[in-house]
């Protein structure tokens, strides 16, 4: 009978758990002991194409040394947001240009799993020089598309909270929104 592996891409842990942990146990390995994980052939049974190496490197490097992490002094407008099923929060700080369309800078704080961490840090080096109309026209596939890997459903939420939460900023930001804050809970 032929082994059957699976991966689930950057498990849900939190910064804390990631900075004690060496960087084997971010990629978590379901169901196998971790000598069976060094012993088995690379990515079986995987739906990640060629390079795919290169983007988890990408994302482990944004989620230890995020870009713009911390909080914008003065910014145009801040939002919050949750994925409850994980943990995450995420604070999205924007600086508008002086047209007041364009997005000039943006920064992120907050807490959360790998996948959520990575993506607001580089959602932030993304953002910059697009409008809020383009902002708003993103989804799940650009952030998908960005972050060079396919996500797993159970992820979808920590990938996208960065994205959504932006998004919801702007609308407040506009006036078409009345929120206290975002969550990925349907």
């Amino acid at each position: 009978m032929k082994e059957t592996y699976s991966y689930q891409f950057l498990d849900c842990f939190s910064h804390a758990e990631a900075e004690t942990a060496s960087e084997s146990v971010a990629f978590a390995w379901i169901g196998v002991s971790p000598e069976s994980f060094y012993s088995a052939p690379p990515y079986p049974d995987a739906t990640m194409g060629m390079g795919s190496d290169m983007y988890r490197q990408q994302i482990l490097d944004h989620y230890k040394n995020p870009r713009n992490h911390g909080e914008l002094e003065d910014p145009t407008f801040s939002h919050v947001g949750e994925n409850p099923s994980c943990g995450d929060t995420i604070k999205m700080d924007v600086r508008l240009a002086d047209d007041g369309e364009t997005i000039d800078y943006v920064s992120f704080s907050g807490d959360g799993c790998a996948i959520s961490q990575a993506s607001a840090s580089m959602l932030t080096e993304r953002l910059p020089g697009t409008t809020l109309d383009e902002l708003a026209a993103m989804d799940r596939d650009d952030v998908v598309e960005m972050l060079g890997v396919d996500i797993s459903p159970m992820r979808i939420k920590c990938a996208v909270l960065a994205e959504k939460v932006a998004q919801d900023g702007a609308k407040i930001y506009e006036g078409e929104l009345d929120i206290e804050e975002t969550t990925t809970e349907e």
